[in-house]
């Protein structure tokens, strides 16, 4: 089975499940899929929610600084993507990265058919780019529109220009999360441009913000 077929199947599972949105049809479980609890991976009830405000709960968890990448594919229709901040290694042996997608992501869909994908590190100076792949694609809006890319030199996903580093992809596995996915990738190839360039984009308290230069030592303590 083809890593897309593995990973369009793994979707299915899932929303066969409950776990997703509703509407597709119920196939056999992937190859080694564990069975599980359905009951343990549905959403939270009302009544059964911690009396958490959402407010508070993007406030407090703002003050953690986090990487800003595009992650992208290629399917049938053409390129597609979208700005994630939950980008991060997974494990080094096999070479594993994740990110998180929220269920409602119109692209996510179009990610998991062609079963790849490259994620992008933006760089600072990104900003811009970052805003225009934040925006939702259900309203048919061409988030690539004079956008510089080529194909990653594995899976063909767009390898956006300027991005500081990029990790090309096979969707390995996919679990639920809560509102989100969570996404497993098997990593096929990686790389960074030549040259520093400015620093990576950074995202921390609801603005982007940029690595400050280190200050060099100017003596003993």
């Amino acid at each position: 089975m083809g890593h897309a077929a593995m990973a369009e199947t793994a979707v299915r599972f899932l929303r066969s499940r409950g776990d997703s949105a509703p509407g597709t049809a119920t196939p056999e479980a992937p190859a080694g899929a564990v069975p599980y609890n359905r009951s343990r991976l549905r959403a939270v009830a009302a009544q059964e929610r911690a009396p958490v405000d959402p407010v508070e709960f993007r406030r407090v968890l703002g003050c953690f600084p986090t990487g800003v990448t595009v992650v992208t594919s290629r399917d049938a229709d053409g390129p597609a993507g979208f700005a994630c901040q939950s980008f991060s290694s997974l494990s080094l042996d096999p070479p594993l990265v994740v990110f998180m997608v929220a269920r409602t992501s119109a692209t996510w869909p179009r990610i998991a058919r062609a079963g790849v994908f490259c994620v992008n590190v933006l760089g600072a100076e990104q900003d811009v780019l970052c805003r225009g792949f934040a925006m939702s694609g259900a309203g048919g809006a061409d988030k690539f529109a004079g956008v510089d890319h080529r194909p990653a030199p594995v899976t063909g996903s767009p390898l956006l220009v300027g991005a500081r580093a990029w990790v090309d992809c096979t969707v390995h596995a996919v679990h639920p999360g809560g509102d989100h996915l969570i996404v497993v990738g098997r990593v096929a190839a990686l790389g960074t441009p030549e040259g520093e360039g400015d620093g990576p984009l950074v995202f921390h308290r609801g603005a982007f913000r940029r690595l400050a230069a280190a200050s060099e030592p100017t003596g003993p303590a």
